[in-house]
């Protein structure tokens, strides 16, 4: 899916997600994304870096640490490297309006000896994530002769990170500025205090970029404000 088709969705004037550039160089540790999108319905985008762009699948139920849980993944349009980054909101009456938090990020590799599209191509991606709520052995696996032929599931594998019950409601807040999806839907800032980020430290990313034809303005400079002093308090001896 090439990246044309995530151009042809959008309308770059009106929306603040990146546009689409180069496709970049394959890196040493491929980078990985899952974004929690409040769109028409609630779903997570799960996305990986194979060939120089991000796989995309998005996950109704999302991921999960549970390897008895195998939720259903629909196979989308490819989308930039540079959208691994974006959290903000989609204006409406644009593809995709809503809220978008960045809910994990990290590196993965390749299981296996195949590329990751052979794997794809065959119907069995499997790999290894190294993100800040997932971690270890996970496969995605095509749903072979179904209607639409976009269907797969997104399955944990058994290993030491595997957590029976595991809910994924439960870790609901952006690893980019710790902030709920709430937040984000209302354009509050960066919480002061948030946990860290996991892999990709080398990658500079620029979340909440305006609109292309939106001007940016200044901010105002903060004025000093004077701390008062205090009056002294005469007391008269007895």
């Amino acid at each position: 899916m090439p990246l044309e088709e995530y151009a042809a969705k959008r309308h770059f004037e009106q929306t603040p997600e990146p546009p689409p550039g180069k496709k970049s160089k394959s890196a040493a540790n491929p980078y990985f994304c899952v974004q929690r999108h409040d769109a028409t319905r609630l779903h997570y985008d799960f996305r990986l870096e194979i060939d120089g762009v991000l796989k995309s699948w998005a996950v109704p139920k999302g991921p999960s640490l549970d390897p008895a849980v195998k939720h259903f993944a629909a196979h989308v349009e490819d989308h930039p490297i540079d959208y691994g980054g974006f959290e903000g909101n989609i204006p409406a009456g644009n593809y995709g309006a809503g809220s978008v938090m960045l809910w994990d990020r990290g590196s993965f590799q390749l299981l296996g000896d195949a590329s990751g599209a052979e794997q794809i191509a065959r119907g069995d991606l499997k790999f290894h994530l190294n993100g800040e709520k997932l971690k270890g052995d996970f496969a995605l696996v095509h749903m072979k002769g179904r209607s639409k032929g976009n269907e797969w599931l997104l399955i944990k594998k058994r290993d030491d990170f595997a957590s029976s019950g595991w809910d994924v409601e439960e870790h609901a807040y952006s690893v980019l500025s710790g902030r709920t999806q709430e937040e984000i839907a209302r354009n509050l800032p960066a919480r002061k205090t948030k946990l860290k980020t996991a892999g990709a430290a080398d990658r500079v990313w620029h979340s909440n970029r305006p609109p292309k034809a939106a001007a940016s303005k200044a901010a105002p400079a903060a004025v000093k404000s004077t701390p008062r002093k205090k009056k002294r308090t005469l007391t008269s001896g007895a």
